[in-house]
């Protein structure tokens, strides 16, 4: 029997952003346009939705993240053989995953991602959790001065920066050219308006981001430095603990995230999408 709006329940999952959704399968979401935009408004307002216990299959994976968005590729992902817009992030002991830092993924391109969708296919006994910070949160508790000031700035997004460690390896700057000729370096607004919920939040993260327009560098690194650590601080964030067939969905446009790679030398396999977005303003 399918599921009906009635079904969802939401249970928050800290004070500034993140729900867990209950009731629905992705099943049901992506074959109803009435939950679609019940749980698409949920995402907007909390940022960042967790569902626990869904189906581990690609397509039903991919069918759902397609209700959300198109997909938009990654240069540096390989994909899933029977569903080819899943990609795979996988860290074994051989090879272990590199990004450890908060970042807003895509930012160095000139219309970034809106949604990114993860489900834990193989997961650890224990670490590899997933944190994310609430850049909407982090606007409102700056004061009036500093909102003010601000806003009109912009700052610079840049794959190589995001990426230097892959360039780095062996036949890394072969195998990434192609992304860094189609992704040069690109200007987003500091401050970004949401284009659904018309909230602020700030769009800088440290993995991407190299500098701000028009400062010196010396007062462009201390800005971005203290932004940094204001987005994710204690009171702004949000943390899951994976199990296998958990699904988080979260709104590039006003969160950053990142993994805590606490589990070496376990293996974590993941499956993600990530959807296209607009340019930020």
């Amino acid at each position: 029997m399918a599921a009906s709006i009635d079904q969802i329940q939401i249970d928050r999952a800290s004070g500034s952003l993140g729900a867990f959704v209950t009731g629905v399968s992705l099943r049901d979401i992506a074959s109803s346009d009435d939950i679609y935009r019940a749980v698409r408004e949920l995402l907007v307002r909390h940022e960042v939705l967790f569902f626990r216990d869904q189906e581990q299959t690609p397509t039903v994976f991919a069918a759902f993240a397609g209700a959300f968005g198109d997909v938009l590729g990654h240069p540096a992902y390989a994909t899933v053989a029977e569903a080819p817009d899943v990609q795979i992030l996988e860290s074994t002991a051989e090879n272990p995953s590199k990004i450890e830092v908060w970042h807003s993924d895509m930012t160095f391109m000139q219309r970034p991602p809106s949604f990114t969708l993860l489900q834990g296919q193989i997961i650890p006994p224990f670490g590899g959790d997933t944190m994310w910070a609430s850049a909407t949160a982090a606007f409102d508790a700056l004061s009036a001065q500093m909102q003010a000031f601000l806003l009109p700035l912009k700052a610079v997004n840049d794959f190589r920066h995001g990426f230097r460690e892959s360039l780095a390896e062996p036949g890394g700057a072969a195998r990434l050219a192609p992304a860094i000729e189609e992704n040069p370096p690109v200007a987003h607004p500091l401050i970004r308006t949401h284009p659904e919920s018309g909230r602020k939040s700030i769009y800088v993260n440290a993995l991407f981001t190299t500098h701000i327009v028009g400062l010196p560098a010396a007062e462009s690194e201390a800005l971005l430095d203290f932004l940094y650590r204001h987005v994710v601080a204690e009171e702004h964030t949000v943390r899951l603990s994976w199990q296998p067939g958990t699904v988080a969905i979260w709104d590039n446009r006003s969160t950053q995230h990142k993994p805590v790679n606490d589990f070496f030398p376990q293996h974590r396999l993941m499956h993600r999408v990530t959807l296209t977005g607009d340019e930020p303003a």
